[in-house]
């Protein structure tokens, strides 16, 4: 049995929390001091604020665990899929993204992108290959339509294919 999938209005990316975010300008996932550098091109996928950076700002390139996090907030237990990797923040606070631009943030036609879906326990529950076209938005929402329209699946993160960097994740929207 499928649940009623949302409305595509509904799916937007979510950033690095608040509080996880000044953690990690501490020490990262991994254990690792914070670093900061100049960015001195800009460019970086900022994970904190869902754009990339600019010249000159100072940035960190972190261990982050998303599924940990998520899992520490909702009890789930993700065992083996628990998993971490490189993310670049700003190295201070910079505010919140732009509500505009949360719907589907670091996406350039002919990338590629993988959902992967987990369920409420944490657990990986498939996936889905994702060519961006070049108007990405009708093709996140029916993947991510897809992927909620399975009642046991609770997020989705977006990675890229290349070097499997999580890029944002997206939560099982709340009905109205």
């Amino acid at each position: 049995m499928t649940a009623e999938p949302m409305p595509a209005e509904r799916y937007h990316a979510v950033p690095i929390e608040p509080g996880a975010l000044d953690r990690l300008r501490v020490t990262d996932d991994a254990g690792r001091p914070c670093v900061p550098f100049t960015d001195h091109e800009g460019g970086a996928p900022l994970r904190c604020c869902l754009r990339p950076s600019r010249a000159g700002e100072s940035l960190a390139l972190v261990s982050y665990a998303p599924l940990r996090r998520w899992a520490a907030r909702s009890g789930a237990r993700p065992g083996a899929y628990d998993e971490q990797g490189p993310v670049f923040i700003h190295a201070g606070p910079c505010g919140d993204p732009d509500p505009a631009d949360t719907r589907f943030p670091f996406v350039r036609a002919g990338a590629l992108r993988v959902l992967r879906r987990y369920t409420t326990d944490g657990r990986i529950a498939g996936g889905h290959l994702l060519e961006i076209p070049e108007d990405p938005a009708p093709a996140f929402d029916a993947a991510l339509a897809e992927a909620f329209a399975d009642p046991a699946v609770a997020l989705v993160h977006v990675r890229a294919v290349e070097y499997g960097c999580f890029h944002f994740l997206v939560e099982r929207p709340v009905a109205p």
